[in-house]
């Protein structure tokens, strides 16, 4: 069995079977006889003791296609067997890694059970486990080698542009819900663990090349070697471009009277999803001026006071315009070094690059963002020591909302004063004017008036348009440029070690540091003259014991954090698991657990002018102002309104917490079936949202004079503003839900597997229904698959997945999604003889739809043909 690994137990020593199933490994015999511990994915792993040395070792392996044989280490933070894990984990080999068709792994993972992949575009993807998911990925940590992977800046996980390449992959664990006993701030809805190859024991040279449709051309190349018996080392690359995913909705954005926009389609005009810089101007008697000069009088028509007006604006693909190529890029090397048999050291460095479309507040277009990651660890059999350092780059990453409106601002011509958005408004109004005094109706004039007015925005194709957008993209000055400029560091480190007393009874302790330092140049953050630093430290322990030989155990965690900005937190977890059966196939399990969510570095402290809003970080002394709308319905200024109607307290933020109950039953059935259940309910408290209102940028409640300074602008400019802040909500949100996990294999060549996930948003506690959590979940979603190996030479797998159509909703947009599927598959023909497998592969083969974010872009069909050689 080529690639099965053979270790000696105890140690770090170990190395892989050749194609014929040949393996070599050095042993000391000195102390004790040498146990040797063999494992292959598919198969139940095996340990033979040899009392001496021995070059005829002959060794047999049992099947087992269900891959209840697993070994995991994410859900305890200590190696347990998959059946035996204390909450809901899912386990990826690297053979179904290699098979998963997507261009991104992460892609592959939704169809997993009560794994939910987000995509706004081909390489930007967010991940999370039961609800509340965004295109930000923030509930739940993604960890490479247990290294975070985040953007310090942005706080997101950019997909698998910053993880490890395919070819390195050895698995991918997923926990499922609460995990900050063990792993911290914000492993919150889950964690996922990207586990990478040991160059002492997967040597020799891996490639692949694939190519297809939208022009996707992706390389890989994974070169690993044993120098000594010490000393190995390995290099892994990978590049991908293809044509991106952009978005196409063109619906009007939420008509609520809090965004005051006209519905689709009005003659005058409206603020549409996937168009920018659709400027709005809100026609008043404020903005009638006299005659100056050479400039003659302005005057509204009185018919269009209150009247609210949008420019067209320009769609995602016009702004984008040659920059609409998804690409990564990525190299990664390590050195590892055995100290003795049981203590290895490595070292490595993560350099990442990528270009993709990402959703928040805006549409963002992250143009060669990357990452530098540097990092070492230390490790014995029951203990680590790890650090990293990492620092991001916004490169020529743009905001598209900015890009638009700037585009509008802009003077019409050198030397002049006159903008595109004063020449839009002022034709409107004159046109409008001159449709009524030649007798026609009002809805008439409006439209004589959007038409006319259309033809004065900037046109897309002229030389002006292309001018003024590239040096728009290359400004990072706020309030005229739209290139974004995160340049932050994120250092931290983490130790832990297991205690054993006797056979049954572990300790584990560690502790954890981390200490980001934002930098923007005032760009994104308020960061005007030197980074913001921001720290946290943790500490936990988990104490386990066994009973009953071994079949009931009982865990008890615990982890306590301390914040720069926040009170200390402590998060619990108690588990228990009865293994029953002969062979301990049939596991029942429950947990109960608490974890926090500390708010992102941009909720704390970010400062960025969008234009109908100026977001503000919210960890000083809260703020004071008024609502857009108070509690009668009454829009702010509205006339004879009482102003104390509208006033408003906005406390600071505080961490947002989290208790989940969870009950599983995980059994291999027979041999060749094995079933998952799992049923949850979480309480969320100190809920993590957006609140718009008119305050002072100092947080002081405006002063009458403030509001009369304010309204000719709208409050759009000045020291008054329309603010947008995080804040924690004063009521519980409350969800629950659960998951089936089906595998059955029929034989090698047929395995089929099928999967439903459930997860239900309950607001029966929820006092205000204007509240909006965001859940961003189906209610409904299901897998069902095949895979195999076919004539020794031939594999395969086969994905079909569905899911219910949702609310989704984020501070960019808000909107329902349709209902959304997919099928993907792979086949892959193997000829040893030239250490060679052709591949095919296309992910939603029949281009279904499958828009998975509101504002985001439908994710269409890619099929790709290729080749992988592997050379030991």
């Amino acid at each position: 069995m080529p690639g099965a690994t053979v270790f000696i137990r105890g140690t770090f020593i170990g190395t892989s079977a050749d194609r014929d199933g040949h393996f070599a490994l050095k042993a000391d015999f000195g102390d004790s006889p040498v146990t040797l511990s063999v494992s292959f994915v598919g198969f139940e792993s095996r340990e033979v003791t040899l009392a001496k040395p021995d070059n005829t070792v002959l060794v047999q392996l049992k099947l087992s296609p269900t891959l209840t044989n697993e070994v995991i280490a994410s859900a305890s933070r200590v190696e347990e067997g998959i059946l035996q894990a204390p909450v809901t984990v899912e386990k990826v080999t690297s053979q179904q890694i290699l098979r998963m068709p997507p261009p991104d792994v992460q892609i592959g993972l939704n169809h997993f059970k009560g794994i939910d992949v987000n995509s706004s575009s081909m390489l930007m993807n967010s991940l999370s486990t039961r609800g509340f998911n965004s295109a930000k990925s923030e509930r739940l940590i993604q960890l490479n080698d247990y290294f975070d992977t985040q953007s310090p800046s942005l706080n997101v996980n950019a997909g698998n542009i910053t993880g490890l390449p395919e070819l390195d992959i050895e698995s991918i664990e997923i926990i499922h819900g609460p995990a900050s006993a063990l792993y911290g701030a914000n492993a919150f809805n889950g964690v996922l663990l990207l586990n990478s190859k040991d160059p002492f024991v997967s040597e020799g040279l891996s490639a692949r090349v694939r190519g297809g449709e939208r022009s996707f051309v992706e390389g890989q190349l994974r070169y690993a070697k044993k120098l000594t018996d010490k000393l190995a080392f390995k290099i892994t690359g990978a590049y991908l471009t293809a044509d991106d995913w952009l978005a196409s909705n063109y619906s009007a954005t939420s008509t609520t009277i809090e965004r005051d926009n006209n519905p689709e389609g009005s003659n005058l005009g409206y603020d549409a999803v996937n168009r920018y810089g659709d400027i709005k101007n809100t026609f008043s008697p404020a903005q009638n001026r006299p005659a100056a000069g050479t400039t003659p009088a302005y005057t509204v028509n009185p018919e269009l006071y209150g009247k609210s007006v949008f420019m067209p604006g320009f769609e995602e693909k016009t702004l984008v315009g040659n920059d609409d190529k998804a690409k990564s890029w990525k190299v990664q090397p390590s050195l590892s070094y055995l100290v003795t048999s049981s203590i290895k050291m490595t070292v490595g460095a993560n350099i990442n690059r990528g270009t993709a479309s990402y959703q928040s507040s805006s549409r963002y277009r992250l143009k060669n963002l990357g990452t530098n990651q540097y990092h070492g660890e230390i490790k014995g059999e029951r203990w680590f020591l790890r650090g990293q350092s990492v620092q991001d780059f916004g490169n020529q990453s743009y905001d598209l909302g900015f890009l638009g409106s700037f585009i509008q601002t802009s003077a019409v011509a050198n030397g002049t004063t006159t903008r595109y958005v004063d020449q839009y408004f002022g034709t409107y109004n004159g046109a409008y004017t001159a449709a009524r005094n030649a007798g026609a109706s009002i809805e008439q004039a409006q439209a004589a008036a959007k038409t006319r007015a259309d033809q004065v925005q900037l046109d897309p194709n002229s030389e002006r348009f292309q001018l003024l957008r590239n040096q728009i993209i290359q400004d990072a000055t706020p309030g005229r440029g739209a290139r974004l400029n995160p340049s932050s560091l994120l250092n931290e480190g983490t130790a832990q070690y297991n205690f054993k007393f006797g056979q049954n009874t572990d300790l584990i302790v560690g502790a954890a540091y981390r200490k980001f330092r934002l930098g923007s140049n005032g760009n994104i953050y308020s960061d005007d003259n030197q980074r913001i630093q921001n720290h946290e430290v943790g500490g936990y322990a988990q104490f386990t014991k066994k009973f009953l030989n071994e079949r009931l155990k009982l865990a008890l965690a615990g982890r306590v954090d301390a914040f720069k900005n926040f009170d200390a937190a402590f998060s619990p977890r108690a588990s228990v698991v009865y293994s029953a059966g002969e062979k301990k196939q049939h596991n029942f399990r429950a947990s109960f657990g608490r974890a926090f969510r500390s708010p992102t570095q941009l909720d704390q402290y970010v400062r960025l002018d969008v234009g109908r809003a100026l977001l503000l970080g919210n960890v000083g002394n809260g703020f004071e102002g008024y609502r857009l709308v108070n509690a009668q319905g009454q829009r702010f200024g509205t006339s004879g309104a009482a102003l104390s109607s509208f006033e408003t307290t906005v406390a600071p933020l505080q961490l947002e917490r989290l208790s989940t109950y969870e009950a599983g039953y995980k059994a291999a059935l027979s041999d060749k079936l094995a079933l998952d259940v799992n049923y949850y309910q979480s309480y969320y408290n100190d809920f993590i949202g957006a609140t718009t209102f008119i305050g002072n940028t100092d947080g002081t409640r405006p002063t009458i004079a403030d509001i009369q300074a304010g309204t000719p602008t709208q409050f759009q400019s000045g020291a008054t503003r329309v603010l947008q802040v995080w804040t924690n909500a004063a009521q519980e949100v409350r969800t629950k839900g659960g998951a089936i996990g089906v595998t059955y294999a029929v034989s090698p060549a047929l395995n089929l597997a099928a999967n439903y996930s459930l997860n239900i948003l309950d607001r029966s506690a929820v006092q205000d229904q204007a509240f909006q959590t965001y859940f961003n979940t189906p209610k409904h979603k299901y897998n069902v698959g095949a895979s195999g190996t076919a004539f020794s030479h031939l594999s395969y797998s086969a994905n079909y997945r569905w899911a219910q159509g949702h609310e989704y909703g984020m501070p960019f947009a808000v909107g329902q999604l349709a209902d959304y599927s997919a099928v993907d598959a792979f086949v892959g023909y193997n000829f040893p003889s030239l250490n060679s497998t052709l591949q095919a592969g296309a992910s939603n083969l029949f281009n279904a739809n499958n828009t998975q974010v509101y504002g985001g872009p439908n994710i269409g069909r890619l099929v790709y043909v290729g080749v992988q050689v592997d050379l030991k």
